[in-house]
């Protein structure tokens, strides 16, 4: 378990107060990496800032940032570089789709709106974080989505967001590497955070039915999502750059002929 020993690193997660990001700030903690998180709501971070510090006995920076604003990431940088004197880690969590709309009926706000925070967003953060990474020989992780690798109707500004994360992924781990900088991706499919969980019981979506296309038959969970994310982020995986892994319950494949189990 050595290479996933994460003791004195420094790790930034956006949209660390819920959900894939709070699930992976509190695995780094456990690890022993000191944690910041990063979003908008700073009451719903320090909730998950307590709950880290107390669970892990280690440090958790808040830091309200709405990772929009390519200044804010600078800030955000700053301030964590100044609180710990380093960055090592950052998971470019932050993202999500803002309802389901066609493409026929989408407005270019709604658009610009999904692009700005599930593609951006994670550039501003990224360019803002580089000057502290290459100190560190550090490592990025960007959080996608099966939609970026399949695409998912009605989300079609979410899903062309994240097939650009992916190809940003592998762009800027060519040209960061020399800097030794690794840039990873991990694409989750159906993951049940709270929000998937209210949004479930909301529209009535019958989520262990839609899973029984998937190989594994169920959903994810967080835990699952930021193992995948640990593992991008530790020297596990140290040799490994510009790659996305998919976190999905396994290819929907169809077939010709029915294979018995």
């Amino acid at each position: 378990m050595e290479g996933f020993d994460l003791t004195g690193r420094v790790a930034i997660v956006t949209g660390g107060g819920s959900g894939i990001g709070k699930a992976t700030a509190r695995m780094l903690a456990q690890r022993g990496a000191h944690i910041a998180i990063a979003g908008r709501r700073a009451e719903k971070l320090e909730i998950a800032a307590e709950l880290i510090r107390k669970e892990s006995g280690g440090r958790c920076l808040v830091v309200a940032t709405d990772v929009r604003k390519p200044e804010q990431c600078l800030e955000l940088m700053e301030k964590v570089a100044a609180e710990y004197g380093q960055i090592d880690i950052l998971i470019n969590n932050a993202g999500g789709a803002h309802g389901h709309v066609p493409l026929s009926k989408m407005d270019p706000s709604k658009w610009d709106r999904d692009v700005t925070l599930n593609l951006s967003a994670a550039q501003y953060c990224s360019q803002a974080a580089r000057p502290h990474l290459k100190k560190t020989r550090g490592c990025i992780v960007n959080v996608s989505s099966l939609a970026g690798m399949h695409g998912t109707q009605g989300v079609g500004a979410y899903s062309a967001a994240k097939a650009g994360l992916q190809m940003f992924t592998k762009v800027a781990s060519a040209e960061w590497g020399p800097a030794g900088i690794r840039v990873n991706c991990i694409a989750c499919g159906m993951i049940a955070t709270e929000a998937a969980h209210d949004g479930w019981k909301k529209s009535g979506f019958d989520a262990k039915g839609a899973c029984q296309v998937f190989p594994l038959k169920r959903y994810g969970e967080m835990d699952e999502a930021a193992h995948a994310i640990i593992f991008m982020a530790s020297d596990a995986s140290s040799y490994i750059t510009g790659e996305t892994l998919a976190v999905g319950g396994g290819p929907q494949i169809g077939g010709m002929i029915a294979v018995e189990e």
